[in-house]
């Protein structure tokens, strides 16, 4: 999340400095806009609320669940295999936090290693990827022999999905927050 709210401040500088309109502040040659302050926070603030939505949605979601409402939502659409696209949506889902690990394991090792001190972005960058794809790649053979082994295919009987009720009032969340991002 430290990341991702760095990358919203550069997102902030890059569309107040470069959009045109009446000057704030003028750092060397860099002119921070009234109107570029305005649509540098509310892109920030944007991409902020969807960030938060997202993680609001997979904490709270268990991924059986999403794995149900995608199978529902994808039966009535024509050539499209629903119970294997929610598999792969759910184990996406899963994976994502190993993935986030190993990353964090590679780069640890890598620190460990004085990679750090690497000048070359872009042998930094192939040092962390490169390896993070192989392990990915790895546990991803590694899943698909386990569930070979256990015969799973797509036509087994799953539970279905039942709504709760509650539906109605988080989709007019939703509605709301949306209305709320457009008039912003």
């Amino acid at each position: 999340m430290k990341l991702f709210l760095v990358l919203l401040f550069f997102i902030f500088l890059a569309r107040a400095v470069t959009t045109q309109g009446d000057i704030l502040v003028s750092v060397y040659s860099l002119a921070f806009t009234r109107q570029g302050v305005t649509e540098g926070g509310l892109v920030a603030f944007k991409f902020f609320a969807v960030m938060l939505t997202g993680l609001m949605f997979s904490v709270t979601t268990r991924p059986s669940s999403i794995k149900a409402a995608v199978q529902w939502f994808l039966k009535p659409v024509p050539l499209v295999p629903e119970k294997r696209v929610a598999v792969m949506i759910s184990l996406a889902l899963c994976f994502l936090p190993v993935i986030l690990r190993q990353a964090k394991e590679i780069s640890d090792a890598r620190n460990a290693r004085c990679a750090h001190l690497q000048k070359n972005p872009v042998k930094k960058t192939m040092g962390l990827v490169l390896p993070l794809l192989k392990r990915t790649v790895l546990s991803a053979d590694r899943l698909v022999l386990a569930m070979e082994s256990r015969c799973y295919r797509d036509d087994r009987t799953d539970p279905e999905f039942n709504p709760s009720g509650r539906e109605p009032l988080f989709l007019f969340g939703a509605l709301a927050l949306c209305l709320c991002l457009f008039l912003c």
